[in-house]
């Protein structure tokens, strides 16, 4: 009897073992063309799913939720989250801000992904990571099997000028969200290179007319999911339905209440909606 028992609580914990080694995330840097990449990578699918942050943001203060419990609705996918150059901890280079700093991120995502031979991946992007998303599914289709997005937009308007200015100070940010950043960069640095990131939209809206990613989302096959938090006071109000006007296959879910970080506040719900999505056959 009592081997039995042993036998059992012995196969008991080898399958709990087994389990958090297959979930343990590995962090670790990657080099890709000029940049050391810092990734966190988990699960052992052979699927491949990217995590893009928004802006400034890195893998861990944009997707902690995601990276701790999508493996586990997704056992056949591995979950990868980056740090874009000069965010994070995928410093040094100091940011660039170009204009086409966006097109620049998109470019050095596929070069990554096939540096770890995942050249086909699907993507999930919040805010300005959702406009890289958006980028490199227009430009690299090859590449991207679906597409998740939210908090993104096509083109910087009028309202979004107001609404990027009137978040240009942090020290009016609420403490829970300044917090992990100031962590990330340090208070000054961090306040700097936000400060650089809406100068860089700003001027992007004045010398590109706006223009983020217009033709792209006209050319993009993958099929696409779209959350939005209604009451996202980050994003103004005519940017899902010009999302949806010019993307050729989506699907749409809103949070009534759900605000800029929909994946941070109903991480639950959140994360069992783009796994049933990533795993429906298209």
């Amino acid at each position: 009897m009592f081997k039995a028992i042993n036998k059992n609580i012995s196969s008991s914990f080898k399958t709990i073992v087994s389990v958090i080694k297959r979930y343990k995330h590995i962090e670790h840097k990657v080099k890709v063309n000029e940049f050391d990449i810092n990734i966190v990578e988990t699960g052992k699918g052979e699927n491949s799913v990217l995590l893009m942050p928004g802006a400034v943001g890195s893998g861990w203060t944009d997707f902690k939720p995601q990276i701790e419990q999508l493996p586990e609705l997704l056992p056949n996918y591995t979950v990868i989250a980056w740090d874009p150059p000069g965010y994070g901890k995928s410093i040094p280079p100091k940011r660039n801000f170009d204009l086409d700093f966006f097109q620049s991120d998109a470019r050095q995502a596929v070069q990554l992904m096939t540096t770890l031979n995942r050249p086909k991946f699907s993507i999930l992007g919040w805010s300005d990571g959702g406009v890289t998303a958006l980028i490199i599914a227009g430009r690299y289709p090859e590449n991207v099997d679906k597409l998740v997005i939210w908090g993104a937009n096509a083109y910087v308007s009028d309202e979004d000028v107001n609404i990027v200015k009137g978040v240009r100070d942090v020290k009016k940010w609420s403490a829970r969200m300044r917090e992990p950043l100031e962590k990330v960069y340090g208070a000054e640095r961090f306040a700097e290179i936000w400060s650089e990131w809406v100068d860089a939209i700003l001027n992007i809206h004045e010398k590109c007319k706006g223009d983020l990613c217009m033709k792209e989302i006209r050319d993009i096959t993958a099929r696409t999911f779209i959350l939005h938090g209604k009451k996202d006071p980050m994003l103004a109000k005519e940017h899902v339905p010009y999302l949806k006007q010019h993307l050729q296959a989506f699907k749409y879910h809103e949070f009534p209440d759900g605000k800029h970080n929909i994946h941070l506040r109903y991480a639950e719900e959140f994360n069992k909606l783009i796994a049933n999505f990533l795993l429906e056959k298209s």
